[in-house]
Formats: C-alpha cells, sequence, structure tokens
C-alpha cells in the first residue's frame, strides 16, 4: 500500500526486491559474502519442534485490531492470530484462505464458498455470519478503519448459504478481491467483536480468530505472548512451537544487541546498521526476502517550487542513489526506477522483464539538473523536506537531497518533527503546511503494482500533495476492470509511465526484505508476505 509505514522507514533494510520470474531470487547488491546472500522466500525448514521462541518488534504494536491494524508491529502478530479469505503466500502467490474457492458469475459479482469445519480459538465454528460481520464493520465509518477505502466500490455483503458469502461492486474493482488476502478479507468469531466492544484490540481485550496461534496475554509495555491452537485448520502449517513472546525494543542498538546476546531468538526488518555486525557475529543468519515496497519522494505541494515539473525532473536527476543505498540500507539494495518496486509485479512475473526490467536506470547528471533548474527559474528557491529522529535512515536520506538540491541551485531546507507528527504527515493534511517533501516507504500488501498506482489517484487518501490527472485515472479504471493478471500488467504500465513521465513521487531506492534467525531456530518466511502468512507457525528447531 502506499502509505508511510513509519516504522518500515525505521527499517529500511525492508524496503523492496527485485524478484526472477522462476524463483524470486536475486543478491542484494554490495552484501557481505556468506549464507542468506540470496533472495528466497523461506529460509530452512525446522527439523523439530520448540517449546517456545522470543520474537523481537521494534515498536509495541498501538493495537491488534484487525480492522485498525495498519503497520509492522501490529501486523506481524496478527498474522498468527487472525486469517483472511485469501492468503499471500511467501512466494508472492495468492492461493484460498478461509474461502476454499470464489467466483465471479458478473464483473460486479464476487462469491466466496468459505471452508468448512474451521474452528475459532474458543471452539467456534466459522459460519457466513462472521464473514460478513467482519467485513462489515470495516465499512462501517463508526470503525475508522484504514482500510475502508478498500470496500469503496462495495455495495452489498450477503450472507447467501451458511458457508457462503456474495459481495456485489457498484463498478468492476479486481483490487477489493485481491485485498481480500491483507487485513481487508480477515475473519474473526462476530460475537466476541459484541462482547468485546471497546475493549476488542486492546491489552484488555480479546481476540477470537482462527489462526495457527491465540491471543495468551498482553503486558502493555513489556510482550505479548501466543499459544498453540490445536485445533488449527490448515495442518500444513500447524505450529512448530507451544508459544511465542513477541518483545518490544525500539533503539536500533539494542535491538541488534538482544540478536546477539540471544535474548531474541529472531525479528524482522533487522536494522541496516547492524547487518554488517549480525552477518559476522556467527550468532545467526540474516536472511533476505522478497519484498513489494520502494523508498520514494512524496510530492506535498504542487503550488510552490516543486509545481515545475523541470524542478521535480531536476532533484530526481541530482539524487545519488547508488551512495544513498550504501548510506541508508547498509548498501543491500538497488536504486529505485520507478515509484511501485519490482517486487510489487510478483503476479504477473512473465510480464516484469519486459514492463520494468527495460525501464532505465535512474539518471544521475548535475548538470543536466542545474540546466533545468534554471530554465524554471528556481534558483535559489526553498524546498522543504520533513525529517525526524524516527529513524536514521531518514535523515541520511533528507540529508542526501538538501546536499543534491544544494549542488543545482535549490534551498532544501530541513524540517525537523517529532516521530508522532512525522506519522501525520500522512493521515493529517494540516501537517501538510509548508512542506515540499516527504520520505515515504509506499508498499503493496498483495502482489500487484495496481495496489501502489491506485493511491496516485484523484483525490486518493494516499494522493498526499492531491495530483491530479485524468489520463492516469482513466486508465487506473481500465487496468482495474481486467481480470486477467497479464493483461491487467499491461494496463498497469500506462500508470508506470504516467507517474514516471509527472514525477508525483520521485523513486529513491529498493532493498530485499530482512529477518534475523539466531541459531536455535530456523524456517520462516523470509519477506514480506509475513504480515498476513502465519510465519510463526513454520518455526522450529534448526537441529533435531
Amino acid at each position: 500500500m502506499h502509505m508511510p509505514r513509519v516504522g518500515a522507514v525505521a527499517c529500511a533494510a525492508a524496503l523492496a526486491v527485485s524478484l526472477t520470474a522462476c524463483s524470486g531470487a536475486t543478491k542484494p547488491q554490495a552484501a557481505a559474502a556468506g549464507a542468506g546472500d540470496d533472495v528466497v522466500p523461506t529460509s530452512p525448514a525446522a527439523k523439530g519442534p520448540l517449546d517456545s521462541f522470543t520474537w523481537s518488534l521494534y515498536a509495541e504494536p498501538y493495537t491488534l485490531d484487525y480492522a485498525l491494524a495498519y503497520d509492522y508491529p501490529p501486523n506481524t502478530v496478527l498474522a498468527n492470530v487472525c486469517e483472511q479469505l485469501l492468503r499471500v503466500t511467501p512466494d508472492l502467490r495468492i492461493e484460498p484462505g478461509l474461502a476454499v474457492k470464489w467466483a465471479q458469475p458478473d464483473p460486479r459479482t464476487l462469491v466466496y464458498t468459505l471452508r468448512p469445519g474451521v474452528t475459532f480459538h474458543d471452539g467456534g465454528t466459522m459460519t457466513a455470519d462472521d464473514v460478513v460481520a467482519s467485513l462489515e464493520r470495516q465499512r462501517d465509518p463508526a470503525t475508522g478503519s484504514p482500510w475502508g477505502s478498500a470496500f469503496k466500490n462495495v455495495t452489498a455483503i450477503d450472507r447467501t448459504g451458511p458457508l457462503e458469502v456474495t459481495i456485489r461492486l457498484g463498478k468492476p474493482d479486481v483490487l477489493f478481491h485481491e485485498l481480500l488476502a491483507a487485513s481487508p478479507g480477515t475473519v474473526v468469531g462476530a460475537a466476541s467483536l459484541a462482547k468485546a466492544g471497546k475493549d476488542y484490540g486492546t491489552p484488555k481485550g480479546k481476540l477470537n480468530c482462527t489462526g495457527p496461534f491465540a491471543l495468551d496475554t498482553w503486558a502493555q509495555g513489556d510482550s505479548i505472548t501466543l499459544k498453540k491452537h490445536t485445533a488449527y485448520w490448515d495442518k500444513k502449517l500447524a505450529a512448530k512451537s507451544n508459544r511465542v513472546k513477541f518483545t518490544f525494543v525500539e533503539d536500533a542498538a539494542a535491538r541488534s544487541n538482544a540478536f546477539l546476546s540471544g535474548t531474541a531468538d529472531g525479528g524482522y526488518m533487522v536494522p541496516s546498521s547492524s547487518l554488517a555486525q549480525l552477518r559476522a557475529s556467527g550468532k545467526g543468519t540474516v536472511w533476505f526476502g522478497p519484498n513489494t515496497a520502494a523508498a520514494n519522494l512524496a510530492v506535498l505541494d504542487f503550488h510552490g517550487t516543486l509545481a515545475d515539473l523541470r524542478v521535480r525532473k531536476a532533484l530526481s536527476l541530482a539524487l545519488d542513489r547508488k551512495n544513498i543505498v550504501k548510506a541508508a540500507a547498509g548498501g543491500v539494495g538497488t536504486p529505485a526506477k520507478a515509484p511501485a518496486a519490482r517486487g510489487a509485479w510478483a503476479l504477473a512475473p512473465e510480464k516484469t522483464a519486459a514492463l520494468y526490467d527495460t525501464l532505465p536506470e535512474p539518471a544521475y547528471d548535475l548538470a543536466q539538473a542545474k540546466k533545468l533548474v534554471e530554465e524554471a527559474g528556481a534558483t535559489g528557491r526553498t524546498v522543504t523536506l520533513a525529517t525526524s529522529s524516527l529513524a536514521p535512515e531518514i535523515s541520511v536520506v533528507a540529508n542526501a537531497v538538501q546536499a543534491a538540491g544544494r549542488q543545482i541551485g535549490l534551498d532544501v531546507k530541513l524540517k525537523p518533527v517529532s516521530p508522532d507528527a512525522y506519522s501525520s504527515i500522512f493521515v493529517d493534511p494540516a501537517a501538510r503546511k509548508g512542506l515540499d517533501l516527504v520520505i515515504t516507504n509506499g508498499y503493496d500488501n498483495t502482489p500487484d503494482p495496481l495496489e501502489f498506482y491506485q493511491y496516485l489517484r484523484t483525490g486518493d487518501f494516499g494522493n498526499y500533495g492531491n495530483w491530479s490527472n485524468p489520463d492516469f485515472d482513466a486508465a487506473f479504471d481500465r487496468a482495474n476492470a481486467e481480470p486477467d493478471a497479464g493483461r491487467r500488467a499491461v494496463l498497469t504500465a500506462t500508470l508506470q509511465r504516467l507517474a514516471l513521465d509527472e514525477l508525483p513521487v520521485i523513486p529513491v531506492y529498493e532493498a530485499p526484505y530482512s529477518v534475523f534467525l539466531g541459531k536455535r531456530i530456523t524456517g520462516a518466511p523470509t519477506g514480506i508476505a509475513q504480515l498476513y502468512y502465519p510465519w510463526a507457525a513454520t518455526i522450529g528447531a534448526a537441529q533435531s
């Protein structure tokens, strides 16, 4: 999704990855030699069960309410507790989940047949009523779900059988169906929603879902513990560990020390500043996995200095992306060719080579950039970029942009804001006042680049600068009505071209997802699919 995912910016080694059509593997640039160099969807399979393991999060989840979970920490926990109608796999495919099959009798009707015999954590059996209640709650404005926009074309969600749900759309919407593999498709026990009330998803409330683990305890400020759900329906993903304990460590150095000392067995989104140390430590392995994300500069004001396309192009030309990758992502990454990363094209891998790989490498040409600034009459004009202590990587990119501006005649001023204020930029238009640029980390929840480009449509909440292009809007509607992934990818390439032509978002760099696994555990998926795939279930003992 094209959104900050501020925690992701805080762990820049977890940006986007390029995938090969056959295996999803490439080599991270400039990575030190050793195990885990290749981008692979999973680590080696577990050799035995575990009683428990401890997992490090870079922050405590602000909620465990599926309708409000919109960032890495809550989704990392919930992926093992709650499930969706569809499922994104570690190799970035979409397969049946709680819906065993689906049909589309016409372009505006979706019919989902539910999996029989699925048991909730409280022992109840999932029915169509639970699905309807779960999805309708996301549509209800009173819920305040950030996922509500995914339902914008939904006109009705009906129980049409004990194990059948029919969804009707105002117009064709392929992305809606795909997003049922992410938070919008989450199913929880309807009765538990009513019982928990306002406490649902808080440390005081209970969760009642269908995943391989159930919520056991949430000790606010300390840890979250999950316990194995012994009646889990998917035997191939039955949990190999009886318990999982999540700890919260915000400081990057302290988090790395937890990995080195063994107080944390593993964790996703390894701090980029610690990659080399961890890889050389002998205490475990850093694995790189598929990703759908890219670090970009989002234009927030199309009435100021950046209103002139020549200035936006000049700033892009002035970015020394290769050195940014070295400084911000520990050298593990590549300059971004487009706003949506290469990994986001995984649903149509046969089209990736022609539609993404043929894009030119982003140019680095200070002389041409300076000329464009002069032609635009922008020499000496100010560009204000938000920066924050939220993460070192934000400062690294911000300083690089400031230096680039200085070299071509732009006065790039950095405006430090608090972590909370930085987050507010992406949800509160008033927080963007006086800003021209912000560093974002947009990623797809599903392996379809169309999901990213939807947030550049006129009036969309993710279109932070209110950029508008009627041709882009029309091209999006055509792509979103095309059910065939290959043909949709070709239509999406038009959106990619328009975005590169006008630069409402300036691409910066991509990097693979990362996970550290201590020596006693293995089996974890390595990529961004961990946000919805029950990754903890496959973790077990590294030795038999």
